[in-house]
């Protein structure tokens, strides 16, 4: 079992060009929780960082631009806001793919945690080279 003073924490690049968004957040959200070590524990953040560049370029599969809504509600009586998955990708694709990868992650303080370590950027740039990131292939 991981113990949380014995945690090496890392920096993964994912590019989202071309992929499709759950694909991506699947390959994200299992970074973020610490799955692809051999010291995973279910109840400790054990992941790593992990940047998306490209998000504006991540694709939709089937009908799912046309179909898909995004509702949220403002607290407001007649405040339901529904908007196309097809104007989100145009508008904020960086919030699509935070969303989807979020919602993969588990609900409760510890799945905002990982979350935290969650950068979406919708071009190929970004501002963490300090911090020396690998390029995770999948």
């Amino acid at each position: 079992m991981a113990k949380p003073a014995e945690i090496q924490r890392k920096w993964y690049v994912l590019d989202g060009a071309g992929k499709p968004l759950g694909r991506l957040a699947v390959q994200a959200a299992h970074i973020l929780r610490g799955k692809h070590k051999p010291t995973f524990t279910p109840f400790i953040d054990t992941g790593d960082h992990v940047i998306v560049v490209n998000a504006d370029k991540v694709v939709l599969t089937g009908r799912k631009a046309e179909q898909k809504e995004w509702v949220r509600y403002t607290g407001y009586p007649g405040g339901l806001k529904r908007t196309k998955y097809r104007e989100l990708m145009a508008k904020r694709p960086e919030l699509a793919v935070e969303m989807a990868v979020k919602g993969m992650l588990p609900h409760n303080r510890l799945g905002r945690a990982m979350a935290k370590k969650l950068k979406v950027y919708s071009g190929s740039e970004h501002p963490h080279h300090a911090q020396k990131p690998e390029v995770w292939s999948f």
